[in-house]
């Protein structure tokens, strides 16, 4: 393939799976400017590994794979975890897209947010593709697990989440 050909082949790839792009940034982002650098981080990234991509497999678990790589990466630079978990307001990070409710549902929100950004990154990015609806399989080609580690590790986090909102009253 050539170089020409290959760039475009990535570019329409990209432009068809890049809510992958947007969503993993806004999971480990809570700032524009960050969700910005992380997003481009990502691109670049993904443009650089594109040669080692096998087109035998699906396109969208490849991308998963290294956005989430280097998002985890990136969350563990110095300040970018601090004015995460710190952040208020700027909905446009929410990883959860839900309607606007009562106070009480609003309150709950906030918790599943704050429980979400207090989670390492292998368990963020777990949980970040449990609720894209992505299957067991597909979440263990991404992170490299076997599916029975996925579900133990998801219903793990389920009890977690639920003992987490019931302890703070809002479940």
């Amino acid at each position: 393939m050539t170089h020409a050909s290959s760039q475009h082949r990535f570019e329409t790839l990209i432009a068809r799976h890049g809510g992958i792009v947007r969503k993993v940034a806004g999971m480990y982002c809570a700032h524009a400017e960050d969700r910005l650098d992380l997003a481009q981080e990502i691109r670049a990234q993904l443009w650089r590994a594109f040669g080692r991509y096998d087109e035998s497999r699906p396109f969208a678990t490849w991308m998963y794979r290294v956005a989430l790589n280097v998002a985890i990466t990136f969350a563990r630079r110095a300040g970018v975890r601090e004015r995460y978990t710190g952040a208020a307001g700027d909905s446009a990070a929410d990883p959860i897209d839900e309607p606007q409710g009562s106070a009480e549902q609003d309150e709950r929100v906030a918790a599943l947010r704050r429980f979400i950004a207090e989670l390492d990154g292998l368990n963020r990015a777990l949980l970040f593709l449990y609720m894209e609806e992505q299957s067991y399989l597909e979440i263990a080609e991404v992170l490299g697990l076997s599916e029975t580690n996925v579900a133990t590790k998801i219903h793990r986090l389920k009890r977690r989440i639920q003992r987490d909102l019931r302890s703070s009253e809002l479940y």
